[in-house]
């Protein structure tokens, strides 16, 4: 998240960034929905399930000489059965998602983490890649997962993230639910919706999220532009905000909204079993703003991805 002596308003791009005036719903302005872990537990007080070790609750692993955050919590259906794995947006925390994991949480065994520059992990040490930040995930999936299929649902930032990792990942991740997930071309729909010449607000909202792209970021990530990678057949949703809330941005707003909705189709050419659908009544948050339609879309993808282990067994 990006501030400068004030809150900042969101521009969905990739993280919260700043939009001086612009009017776009912040992150601020969602983090009263914000709560402890799903888990409810101390990060001391973390257990270990006796059907394998899995860990639940809320504490810190190591993973690769890091200490990375992580919480766990939910309805274990045991051996076969899907693991919901949620990966939150840039600037955000697992704490932001606790009422999307608690819920969810009903039908699944639900973990969410913290990256390395978020919430309570550790921060990157140097540079970050979807590599690099591919491993750390990797390691929190042994931990939280173990031989268990995996459902990736990554809102924004963590929706890129999620979306890159799946397709080199195809053994584990058997589902992703991308909820508002940065551009697959983020630079380049900025950069085309907004001219370099342009001042004001929309010339600091480039400017900003040009930055954010390169790795000025709290993880340090580098979000380069890239082709979509088939995940196969997996079940894929992809659900984009309703509410046109980026064309609040003066004189480039609209072309900014085109934009984003061709970013998400993009993102349907990573399965030949992806579903598109909108959040109507939602701006960035869809699952704060418009939960049910977030729940919807990954009980879709697990019972799918059930399905199938129950046929493949």
């Amino acid at each position: 998240m990006t501030r400068k002596g004030r809150a900042f308003s969101t521009v969905a791009l990739c993280c919260c960034t700043a939009a001086a005036g612009a009017g776009l719903v912040g992150c601020e302005g969602a983090s009263k929905a914000e709560g402890k872990p799903a888990a409810g537990h101390s990060a001391s007080s973390a257990e270990k399930r006796p059907d394998g070790g899995l860990l639940t609750g809320t504490r810190k692993i190591d993973v690769s000489g890091h200490s990375v955050h992580v919480s766990c919590s939910g309805r274990d259906e045991g051996p076969g059965a899907p693991v919901v794995v949620l990966l939150s947006g840039g600037g955000d925390h697992l704490g932001k998602m606790a009422a999307f994991q608690k819920t969810l949480g009903n039908k699944n065994r639900v973990c969410s983490y913290d990256r390395l520059g978020q919430g309570a992990s550790d921060k990157p040490s140097g540079p970050q890649t979807f590599e690099s930040t591919g491993e750390i995930l990797t390691g929190v999936l042994k931990r939280v997962a173990g031989d268990r299929p995996v459902v990736l649902a990554g809102h924004s930032l963590g929706g890129i993230i999620a979306a890159r990792y799946a397709p080199d990942h195809r053994d584990k991740v058997k589902g992703l639910v991308l909820l508002d997930a940065t551009s697959p071309t983020n630079t380049a729909d900025i950069a085309q919706a907004i001219p370099e010449s342009a001042g004001g607000e929309a010339g600091q909202l480039r400017e900003q999220n040009l930055a954010i792209f390169r790795g000025k970021n709290p993880e340090k990530l580098r979000i380069p532009d890239g082709k979509v990678r088939s995940a196969g057949d997996i079940p894929v949703e992809v659900v984009k905000h309703g509410k046109p809330y980026l064309a609040a941005v003066p004189e480039y707003g609209p072309a900014l909204e085109r934009s984003w909705t061709r970013g998400q189709h993009k993102w349907r050419a990573l399965s030949t079993e992806s579903r598109g659908s909108t959040a109507e009544h939602s701006g960035h948050y869809i699952y704060l703003e418009e939960p049910d339609v977030a729940v919807e879309a990954v009980h879709r993808v697990t019972a799918r991805v059930a399905d199938a282990e129950r046929s493949a067994g």
